[in-house]
This record gives C-alpha cells, sequence and structure tokens, in this order.
C-alpha cells in the first residue's frame, strides 16, 4: 500500500466494476489512493477495454461485507482512512408475494446492514483524520419500487441512517448520501433490455440520457472534498432531473404543449448525432 503522505486513501466497496468502478476512478484520477474490496476481484483479462480502463491504478482487496468479523479486520490493518464509500449492493427483479422472506432479508442485508457495520469498523480511523464517509444511495428509496422492493426499502433506510450517522458523528466524521438514478453500465440490459430499451428510457429522463459511472463519481469525489466541507447528513440527487411522471403522459390535456416539446428534444438530439 501507498503511504506518501499527502495522499487521501479512499476505500470503495464494491468498486469492481459499473458505478463502483467510475468513484473509484474519479477519486484516483483526483490524486488519491484508492482500495476497493468485494467479494471477487475485477475479471481483467474478459472485461471490457473501458471497464478494465476504470480500475487501472486502482487496488483491489477481497472482502465479503456481510461478514463483520472480516469488515472489522480489514479496517484494522489499514494505517489511516480519510474516506469511505459504501457501494456496496443491488439486487434481482424479484416480486414480493413470489419470494421467501429470507432472500429479501439478504437484500437488505447487503444494501443496508452491510454500510452501517462497514462505517462502525471505519468510525475510528474516519473520526481521527476528521475524513467523510458517502453512501450510494437510490432513488428507489425515494419512490414505489415494484419487482425490488426490499432494495428500495434498503435504500430508503440507507438514506437515513446517513442523515442519523451525521448528526451522531459530527463534527469530526462527516456523512452524506448520493442519491443515485439510472446509471448506464455493463449490466444495464438486465433492467432496461437491448439499446432500443436504454434509448426509450434514457428519453424519459429530463437531460435525455442515463447516467455514466463518471457522473456518480465526480459528485462522489465532490462530497469528499473541502468544497463539501460544510455539507453532513444531506442527500445529493444525481438523477438529470428525476423520472417524468407518468400520469402526464396519460393525461388529454396538453397535448399539443408536449408534441411540441418532443419534437424540439427529437431535433436536437438528431442535431448532436450530425456534430
Amino acid at each position: 500500500m501507498d503511504n506518501r503522505p499527502g495522499r487521501r486513501l479512499v476505500v470503495v466497496t464494491g468498486g469492481t466494476r459499473g458505478v463502483g468502478a467510475g468513484i473509484a476512478r474519479a477519486f484516483a484520477e483526483a490524486g488519491d489512493q484508492v482500495v476497493v474490496c468485494a467479494r471477487r476481484p475485477p475479471q481483467a483479462p474478459q472485461a471490457p477495454q473501458a471497464q478494465r480502463a476504470l480500475l487501472d491504478g486502482v487496488e483491489f482487496a477481497p472482502l465479503d461485507l456481510r461478514d463483520p468479523p472480516a469488515v472489522r479486520a480489514f479496517f484494522g490493518r489499514l494505517p489511516r482512512l480519510d474516506v469511505l464509500v459504501n457501494n456496496a449492493g443491488g439486487a434481482p427483479y424479484r416480486l414480493l408475494a413470489g419470494t421467501e422472506a429470507e432472500r429479501h432479508a439478504r437484500v437488505i442485508d447487503l444494501n443496508l446492514v452491510a454500510p452501517l457495520t462497514a462505517s462502525l469498523a471505519a468510525y475510528d480511523l474516519l473520526k481521527r483524520a476528521r475524513g467523510s464517509i458517502v453512501m450510494i444511495g437510490s432513488v428507489s428509496g425515494t419512490r414505489p419500487s415494484p419487482g425490488t422492493a426490499a432494495y428500495g426499502a434498503a435504500k430508503a433506510g440507507l438514506e437515513n441512517l446517513a442523515r442519523s450517522m451525521a448528526a451522531e458523528w459530527a463534527p469530526e466524521v462527516r456523512v452524506n448520501t448520493l442519491v443515485v438514478g439510472m446509471v448506464r453500465t455493463e449490466l444495464s440490459h438486465l433492467h432496461y433490455g437491448g439499446e432500443d430499451g436504454i434509448e426509450a428510457v434514457s428519453r424519459t429522463v429530463p437531460l435525455g440520457r442515463l447516467a455514466v459511472p463518471a457522473d456518480v463519481g465526480g459528485a462522489a469525489v465532490f462530497l469528499a472534498s473541502d468544497a463539501a466541507a460544510y455539507i453532513t447528513g444531506a442527500g445529493l440527487l444525481v438523477h438529470g432531473g428525476g423520472e417524468r411522471p407518468a400520469f402526464l403522459d396519460a393525461a388529454t390535456a396538453n397535448k399539443t404543449d408536449r408534441a411540441d416539446r418532443a419534437d424540439r428534444a427529437d431535433r436536437a438530439e438528431k442535431a448532436d448525432k450530425e456534430k
């Protein structure tokens, strides 16, 4: 591990692919020393070139975040810690009534209990460094989340946990949440389908596209920086303006105005592609 003075040490949980890899890369590009931890290492030889680039120069440490003694041992071996990004999480599509409670509980364990476990294990190091924690939340925790109800419940709990941590651990440790919307990653096809599905979903976002991992990474670097020194207990939305309310498309009023806006958006998108 690189112990050169002046470099922050940043731990990103679940930082081997997708959003986590984008966060790890953003901190590395900011000059920080980055350690990512997950159960399995990145599959660099088989990974797409873009994914391998996200992980270049970032140290990997194997860790099952659902094993509290292992988590405590991992943080106990670190010489210091300036930033913890609790990113590990996710969930498969499972309707509530068709799945055993134990499976839903495992989703909550990974997305809520594991960040709590990691934060508690890291607390003394972060307090000594006057560091910060960035929780990676989700818009699924702010609205109904059919098919991923346990995940949505866990993410709602995570943001509340972060606010409570911020109140208890101030002023030594700042704690904030990134409330992330839809992100295009190597697994997007599992959620949105092929390119046609991704393009259709992108049109529901006011900014006209899904986020990319670098968007979330830049926001995480900001919240962990001196520029955010007076920000704690906050939730920063990274969702491109949110999701268009379904009732607007179902309503029969003001159709002409909406059609004109859609036509202008299509022309702007075509012009961008022709540049």
